[in-house]
Order: C-alpha cells, then structure tokens, then sequence
C-alpha cells in the first residue's frame, strides 16, 4: 500500500492541498493519517465521500509523512497520477 503514494507521478500532502485536489477533481486516491485530529480530516473525508474518492487509513501522521518524503508528519495526502 504505501508503495502507492511512494513512486506516484504526483502527489500532494497536507489537508489544505488535498482538499483543494479533491475539489478540482484532480485526487485519485486519498491517504488519510488515522491519529490525526478529526477536526482536520473530517472535510477530506466528507469531501472523498462526495466526490466518490477512496481513502486508505495510514497508522500515523508520522508514516504518512515519511511515505510522501517529507520530515514531518502529515495529516493527508493525496495521489493525483500514478
């Protein structure tokens, strides 16, 4: 699974960017952090729903971080090609 988003063509990580590709209907498949607060990911959620979107669980903000190579932790991230 995380082998996914590792060699994806493109991606984004963070909430605000993951909701904005989902928006535009450029998310393919969502990455969802599953210790992340759910104040923060509820949209993502609601809007994967909406947009019939799947969304993987990630055990942490951690993983989810270090899966899109970056050193800090993210709450969502999102597949735009593969």
């Amino acid at each position: 699974m995380p082998e996914r988003i590792k060699n994806a063509r493109e991606k984004v990580v963070g909430t605000k960017q993951t909701l904005k590709a989902l928006d535009k209907g450029e998310a393919l498949l969502v990455y969802v952090a599953k210790d992340a607060d759910s104040k923060i990911i509820q949209p993502v959620l609601a809007l994967c729903e909406a947009k019939g979107v799947e969304v993987k669980p990630v055990d942490s903000m951690a993983d989810l971080g270090s899966m899109c190579g970056i050193k800090v932790g993210a709450a969502a991230a999102a597949i735009t090609e593969f």
